[in-house]
């Protein structure tokens, strides 16, 4: 009898310590992991203000590769939502949700120190009022580094229980921010460094459109002045294709770029018609559109030396990318038709590269989709250069396509606030890409489409 009231006596001693030591412990957890990445600071702040790159850089997948993710919400800034679930117990269910980013996207210029993004949280862990902070600060000697210091905070209140959870913050709560934070680096290691402050993308449903091109190419080194000649060159034939199909060149001129090399730009020449089926040596043609290459005909592996066979250029068959042959240099293909990431340029053609950068930079940032195999970019001339003797009055006017796959929104943030470009007016022009001066914003409306 003895014994077992020494026990209760050793329970009762041992319950009123637990409870002594849960009241006395923090009714509220923090633990936070700091790291600087090597970009400007509105590259992070767009990764990190929507949930769209989330799955590649969240802890969650390396736990279980098979985790479940879902957006739902606003698809970018306050109101975004991004849901998992997963049969790993160190995954679970939970949901996060952007809560607050201070301040708004537009106002992240050279000028901005500093910014914030919270997200609140909800899953299994223990305590109420969970939410991470995301701290952005500028550094670097030009302000080319960002330190991101990221931030786990809980509140348990008077449940004792959650309050010795907060002897596992530096658990699950701390790992999750430390091998997330790393991986975000690597997410952000592989976006284009550059400036894309003063873009202003818009996403456009484009319609798709029947057109005639020539493939091309210049020496880099050649300038403004062998793009211009390669570029009428090709739309020389194909309006003298058009008029031997008794087909009407419907709009401005189109370029696709298949490859901006280092010595050599690569490019297809495009004229919008006015019909969807050719006749081709006698026969009628629909047009489609461009597939992905069938890399079966290439030449065995094991054959190093052994060539390819010879593409077939009968007028009428199709090319490796499915366009329809209609002589030696002239194909036809349905072009455009879907999303695409619109920028404009003021400018000279040369500003042209360094947009269409912008506009995958800013898609890699905020999680759009592309491929540039088959849905290669392209760029319209909207307005022609204006000239007065040998002095530009207004300089030409581009806008440059990124074509989206996938499920992309239907508004970037630019749309959303509904930020307007500035006006292209005769005598006011930007200064041409090589002075540095940015891409102009986009508009709105449609550039150059049937």
């Amino acid at each position: 009898m003895m014994r077992v009231l020494e026990f209760i006596v050793a329970l009762v001693i041992v319950v009123v310590v637990g409870v002594v030591v849960g009241v006395i412990m923090p009714g509220s957890g923090h633990v936070e992991r700091s790291l600087v990445v090597g970009k400007d600071m509105r590259q992070v702040y767009d990764v990190l203000a929507n949930f769209r790159r989330y799955p590649d850089f969240t802890v969650q997948r390396k736990y279980d590769r098979n985790t479940q993710f879902t957006f739902s919400g606003k698809p970018y800034g306050p109101g975004a939502e991004i849901s998992w679930s997963s049969n790993d117990d160190k995954v679970g269910k939970g949901k996060l949700t952007v809560a607050s980013a201070d301040p708004s996207f537009d106002k992240i210029d050279p000028s901005a120190k500093s910014a914030k993004i919270v997200w609140n949280l909800d899953n299994d862990w223990r305590g109420q009022d969970k939410h991470f902070t995301l701290d952005l600060d500028r550094q670097g000697s030009r302000g080319q580094l960002t330190k991101v210091t990221w931030s786990y905070d809980v509140a348990y209140g008077f449940n004792l229980i959650d309050r010795y959870s907060n002897l596992y913050i530096h658990g699950d709560p701390d790992a999750f921010i430390q091998f997330s934070l790393s991986d975000l680096q690597n997410v952000l290691a592989s976006v284009q460094n550059i400036d894309y402050g003063k873009l202003i993308p818009y996403i456009e449903q484009t319609q798709p459109t029947p057109v005639l091109l020539v493939s091309s190419s210049i020496e880099r080194k050649g300038g403004l002045e062998a793009l211009n000649e390669a570029t009428d060159k090709a739309e020389a034939q194909i309006q003298a294709t058009a008029k031997k199909l008794g087909v009407t060149v419907t709009g401005p001129r189109i370029i696709y770029t298949t490859n901006y090399g280092d010595q050599t730009y690569s490019f297809d020449v495009a004229l919008p018609i006015s019909a969807t089926s050719l006749t081709v040596n006698g026969q009628s043609h629909e047009l489609t559109a461009a597939k992905a290459p069938d890399l079966s005909a290439a030449a065995p592996a094991s054959s190093s030396t052994a060539a390819a066979p010879a593409q077939d250029n009968t007028p009428g068959s199709t090319d490796r990318f499915g366009r329809l042959i209609v002589d030696n240099d002239v194909r036809g293909v349905l072009a455009f038709g879907g999303p695409a990431l619109k920028g404009i340029w003021n400018g000279t053609a040369a500003g042209v590269p360094q947009t269409r950068d912008m506009l995958k930079a800013y898609s890699q940032t905020h999680g759009y989709k592309f491929d540039e195999v088959v849905n290669r970019p392209y760029d319209i001339l909207v307005k022609p250069e204006v000239k007065q003797g040998d002095q530009v009055t207004s300089y030409a006017q581009f806008a440059i396509y990124l074509p989206l796959t996938g499920d992309a929104p239907e508004k970037t943030p630019e749309q959303e606030a509904n930020l307007q470009p500035p006006s292209l007016d005769a005598g006011t022009s930007q200064a041409p890409a090589s002075s540095g001066t940015a891409a102009a914003p986009a508009s709105a409306a449609s550039a150059g489409q049937q």
